[in-house]
């Protein structure tokens, strides 16, 4: 990573949002959590961020770009754009606490 020194509004504007779906809520036992981050980001500062924003140790980041799907509203056809979603599995016994309860 070419600057390793970020303040905290822009990793805030980076890691844009928990998925909470009934599958990534599933994962909470196995301590794996899933965010949607910007796409731009790479496994290695995807850790970095999350590791400096909730002070977990994270031990393996895996992504995925989610397609582009076409919807409809009424008569009007549009495109969802695409997205990149973070699993992030963290070390036994660290939690963030912010997204179970």
């Amino acid at each position: 990573m070419e600057n390793n020194t970020f303040n905290l509004g822009n990793l805030l504007n980076l890691i844009k949002y928990p998925s909470l779906t009934e599958k990534s809520i599933n994962l909470y036992n196995e301590s794996q959590y899933t965010f949607i981050v910007d796409r731009s980001l790479r496994k290695d500062q995807i850790k970095l961020i999350l590791e400096k924003i909730f002070n977990v140790t994270i031990i393996r980041v895996n992504t995925a770009i989610i397609p582009s799907k076409r919807r409809r509203v009424g008569r009007f056809i549009g495109n969802r754009s695409q997205y990149k979603k973070a699993y992030v599995k963290l070390k036994e016994g660290d939690t963030i606490a912010d997204l179970v309860n």
